[in-house]
């Protein structure tokens, strides 16, 4: 396993970076603080580890193989990061947050099972790096296993960071110009994955 230290860092940077999945709970933990955001974060790591499972066992790469395939998926992950994006432009401060709804468990689900950025790291790190060599599926198993405790302790800290913005989000103003931002760089993050 001496690819193992290069593995992880490779996960660290593709997994904490931002995108879709790290800004949107940057967002939520801002908009609604950490303890309702943990539905959503659980959902979007329950949603990577199928996303991982997918990848792993070349299914990704299989349905894209499929003539228009691409564009359809495209299309319709646009559409819900637009969705979201909406979602958290438009949250209350947090004096109003009876009025508006935090992110489900479904949602984190669907943001990582149509996140691109989520595939094109899975597939660079299970392609990448040989960890186990002559054994695949032992290979596979340890690079789920690490990246389970990287994305969710990546994710936990992205909800944790936009919960420090908690406090900047009493005043109607400043929560709605935080909101807006966050809003827009999903949508840059979602651009940039589908222009790369």
């Amino acid at each position: 396993m001496d690819g193992l230290p290069g593995f992880i860092l490779a996960a660290l940077a593709l997994c904490g970076s931002p995108g879709p999945a790290t800004v949107s709970l940057a967002a939520t933990g801002a908009a609604f603080g950490p303890r309702r955001g943990v539905a959503y974060m659980t959902g979007i790591d329950a949603g990577m580890v199928v996303v991982m499972s997918l990848t792993a066992a070349g299914v990704t790469g299989l349905v894209l193989a499929i003539p228009g395939a691409a564009p359809v998926v495209a299309v319709l992950a646009a559409l819900y990061f637009i969705h979201l994006a909406w979602r958290i432009a438009s949250a209350p401060p947090l004096q109003d947050t009876a009025q508006g709804s935090e992110p489900s468990f479904m949602a984190g689900v669907l943001l990582s099972l149509i996140n691109p950025k989520g595939y094109a790291a899975m597939a660079a790190l299970f392609s990448g790096f040989a960890l186990i060599r002559g054994r695949p599926e032992l290979d596979a198993a340890i690079k789920l296993g690490v990246l389970i405790v990287i994305v969710a302790s990546v994710n936990a800290a992205w909800l944790f960071a936009g919960a420090a913005l908690t406090r900047f989000f009493r005043e109607s103003r400043t929560s709605r110009v935080i909101n807006v931002t966050f809003a827009l760089l999903l949508v840059a993050s979602v651009a940039a994955a589908f222009l790369l």
